[in-house]
């Protein structure tokens, strides 16, 4: 007879080969907290509906406590033999205790074991990921008000477009990671439901109070089906959907990092305690934190897909290939933890030369839509307007001058329009300030910009 836990109808051991492949020890022991909570939790139930006696449940509360205890102090090596974490404090538990070990698992099951500790460890990593948001979002907004009065070139198809304020390029990206914030909300909110006690996949027979363990193990509700609170993991699909839409954002603003910090751009300087240098270039400073960050958001995608993968053909209720849903949430976690984090440090300390980005939004024609704005106010159509203006443009090219190096004259010969106000109405700053409509990179629009978000901040730690 095989003398796993579960080997009473085995007439021999597995073969070590597929004991080393069904093993998941070395991955899911970071499920430990989860498995004792959720197994000391499971024990007061038992002991409340009178299915095992007080003194049992006490027992195995005070034999799980020193478990947890000598697990965090490094005094317990779990075994492949044990298979997953699970089975190894069952095991550990039942040698420690004696009998009452042995009555843990009753009315329940390994899926919805492994069920509520995943989606317990999964709830923490939303919250954990919430609270680096939060962070990051704060290091966003006092770079973006200590930029207000800095002027940079806007861009589309990384061609420069019109001037913005550094704080208003700073608030886009604030916009992104707030949805971010909102998108794990939402994921934490809908994954907050209690599996335990939903046995194998039907049920139990015994008489248990779920609504205990729900409140016990801070749920906001019960899963209503049991076949589905043990086969369902779209709590964790949807924390990597959402990890992964964060992760394109923050790579998206290190590509901007790494471009800036070329001397090309020479917008930003990255502080030397997050870039590294060449082994054989000595006058080289590389950004590699950033470039880093943008190369792990495709670990976090192909995190993800590997759980759509695994999960897209799986027939109700469990299967072994649910084995495999934690290395790619752990991973993820860990992976966007680390970038959100670094990529805080980094923008905390890094150098905005604000004379070269406003030097740059002076050039590249970023005032011509205002230029056409002008003519506007004149009377004139605006189809007429964007001709002329590019007209104008072509000539400037073609002379190497700006709009506003041409003469009165010059700008009457395209359009009589033209008056000495013009040149007013182009300056740089002039043409932010004119900026009139809701969420426009205006210096009053940006400051109420700030004052939301502060406001928004605000709340979040209330």
């Amino acid at each position: 007879m095989s003398d796993k836990l579960w080997g009473g109808r085995f007439t021999k051991n597995e073969s070590q080969s597929a004991l080393e492949f069904n093993a998941s020890i070395d991955f899911d022991k970071r499920l430990y907290r989860q498995d004792i909570a959720g197994s000391r939790a499971h024990a007061a139930m038992l002991a409340r509906c009178g299915i095992i006696s007080q003194e049992d449940a006490d027992a195995i509360d005070k034999g799980l406590e020193g478990i947890l205890h000598d697990i965090e102090d490094g005094k317990i090596e779990f075994t492949i033999d044990n298979e997953d974490i699970h089975m190894n404090i069952e095991s550990i538990l039942t040698e420690r205790i004696g009998q009452p070990g042995k009555r843990l698992h009753t009315a329940r099951s390994r899926n919805d074991q492994v069920a509520v500790d995943f989606r317990m460890w999964t709830r923490e990593a939303v919250e954990k990921t919430m609270e680096d948001l939060k962070r990051l979002m704060h290091s966003i907004y006092n770079r973006a008000e200590a930029g207000q009065d800095v002027i940079m070139p806007g861009y589309t198809h990384l061609q420069r477009a019109q001037p913005v304020t550094f704080a208003f390029y700073m608030m886009a990206y604030f916009e992104m990671f707030k949805r971010d914030y909102s998108r794990f909300s939402d994921c934490l909110t809908r994954m907050n439901e209690n599996p335990l006690g939903a046995g194998a996949m039907s049920g139990t027979g015994y008489a248990t109070d779920r609504e205990y363990l729900t409140k016990k193990l801070g749920f906001n509700r019960t899963c209503a089906n049991a076949m589905d609170a043990v086969s369902d993991r779209d709590y964790a699909l949807e924390f990597l959907s959402s990890a992964s839409i964060c992760a394109m954002h923050l790579s998206r603003f290190c590509e901007e990092l790494i471009l800036w910090s070329s001397a090309e751009f020479s917008f930003i300087e990255i502080d030397d305690a997050y870039s590294t240098g060449s082994s054989i270039m000595p006058q080289k400073k590389n950004p590699d934190m950033a470039e880093l960050i943008r190369g792990k958001t495709g670990r976090v995608y192909g995190d993800m897909m590997t759980l759509f993968t695994i999960m897209k053909g799986l027939p109700l209720a469990y299967n072994k290939d649910m084995q495999e849903d934690k290395p790619p949430v752990f991973d993820a976690y860990d992976t966007l933890s680390a970038c959100i984090n670094i990529f805080a440090d980094m923008l905390d300390t890094l150098t905005v030369k604000s004379d070269n980005m406003e030097k740059a939004a002076s050039k590249g024609f970023t005032n011509a839509t205002d230029a056409a704005d002008y003519l506007v106010s004149k009377g004139v159509p605006f189809r007429e307007c964007h001709a002329i203006i590019g007209e104008i443009v072509l000539y400037c090219i073609s002379h190497d001058k700006s709009i506003e190096e041409l003469s009165l004259d010059q700008l009457q010969d395209f359009a009589p329009e033209f008056d000495e106000d013009v040149y007013q109405r182009i300056d740089i700053r002039s043409c932010v300030k004119a900026k009139k409509s809701e969420g426009s990179t205006s210096f009053e629009s940006v400051k109420n910009m700030l004052s939301d978000s502060k406001t928004y901040l605000d709340s979040l730690n209330n």
